[in-house]
């Protein structure tokens, strides 16, 4: 048997397999290398993944994750085989999503999550990625940047009165508070793609509407349509943003003269195929 863990930054999915059929599922909290030490990941792993696995002969350890650099494996492999004492891969959240969108067909994988991202995958590697950049200065179309351009234009009067009352009033906020969990508090990325479901909630309003649909077409614009002949190749998407909006990231690819082939709200199932 096999554990395969596919990681975002909000939340970790850990499928146990034999020869492609699911035996056990456990959820953790995101694992991500880039912002968290080995210690951090110790941790969860043990406090929230050990007990709910042990006793399972498992012989490897197939870990897909967000921030998994090539400078950041180690951190993962080492703790996951100290722990496990089997041995461990570990890849980033992109190549396990191009993996499980196209097997070992070419095409152009999208990420919608908390994050976002994107690559040209020719069936054995990724050739060429466009970089995310990160909340900050990129990542368009993902539930942090959705959430930050929510908050923006609450906090900037952008939106009706009403939908700011109600955005404020539901999620009990304040200038205070906002500015409180986005500038100093752990995990800004987090918190304001947990606010992002207020969108969601909300997407029949024609100013939420505008917001998530403009944000989409900006991935396109910034992401999609620098590869190269892109046309050429389906593109498809995983991730819960890109799942749960599905109609207006579609209405935006379309805007574009873009099809989108697919769209999955988890890598999981892929993986396990590929896997088997």
């Amino acid at each position: 048997m096999i554990l395969i863990a596919d990681s975002g930054s909000t939340k970790a999915e850990w499928c146990i397999a034999h020869k492609g059929v699911l035996i056990r599922q456990v959820f953790t909290a995101g694992i991500n290398p880039y912002f968290q030490n080995r210690d951090d990941i110790d941790r969860e792993i043990r406090q929230n993944l050990l007990p709910f696995i042990k006793g399972i002969p498992i012989e490897a350890v197939f870990f897909y994750g967000a921030g998994v650099l090539p400078e950041k494996k180690q951190i993962i492999t080492d703790t996951l085989s100290s722990l496990l004492k089997v041995p461990a891969e570990a890849e980033s959240d992109l190549f396990g999503a191009a993996r499980a969108l196209f097997g070992k067909e070419s095409g152009i994988t999208c990420i919608l999550g908390t994050g976002s991202n994107s690559c040209l995958y020719n069936g054995t590697e990724i050739v060429k990625n466009v970089s995310p950049l990160g909340f900050i200065l990129g990542d368009e179309g993902s539930g942090a940047v959705l959430g930050k351009l929510l908050v923006g234009d609450c906090l900037k009067k952008q939106l009706p009165t009403h939908l700011i009352d109600k955005f404020l009033q539901q999620f009990q906020l304040s200038p205070a508070t906002i500015l409180e969990h986005v500038y100093r508090q752990p995990f800004p990325n987090r918190y304001l793609a947990s606010l992002s479901r207020f969108l969601l909630e909300n997407i029949s309003e024609p100013d939420i509407y505008k917001l998530v649909y403009n944000s989409f077409r900006s991935f396109f614009i910034r992401n999609v349509m620098l590869y190269e002949g892109y046309a050429e190749y389906p593109v498809a998407f995983t991730g819960s943003i890109a799942f749960h909006y599905r109609q207006v990231l579609i209405d935006a690819a379309e805007s574009l003269s873009i099809q989108i082939s697919r769209i999955e709200r988890t890598p999981m199932p892929g993986l396990l195929r590929y896997h088997a």
